[in-house]
């Protein structure tokens, strides 16, 4: 009942899911920069991959020069020469 009023109040005041949920928002700018709001981990990290877990699934950065910032506990800036991003979706068992 709470989360169905939630999301009436939320839809009309146009507030962005991504703001009131732990949903993942992935932003690319241009092919030297990303930004994963809502990440988990980071399971691996070299100067040419990264992999950073998210509640949904695990994303894979391909390239080099990799740097990593944390924006925040939450968010995480990759930055560095982007050559590729996948996604691996967690299935439910």
């Amino acid at each position: 009942m709470k989360k169905k009023y939630h999301r009436k109040i939320d839809k009309l005041l146009e507030i962005p899911k991504e703001v009131y949920s732990n949903e993942v928002k992935i932003t690319i700018i241009g092919f030297d920069e990303v930004i994963i709001e809502n990440y988990q981990a980071i399971l691996e990290y070299e100067e040419y991959f990264v992999r950073i877990k998210t509640i949904t699934g695990v994303v894979n950065l391909n390239g080099y020069d990799f740097n990593l910032e944390n924006l925040s506990n939450d968010d995480i800036k990759v930055t560095g020469k982007i050559e590729g991003i996948e996604f691996e979706k967690l299935t439910e068992d």
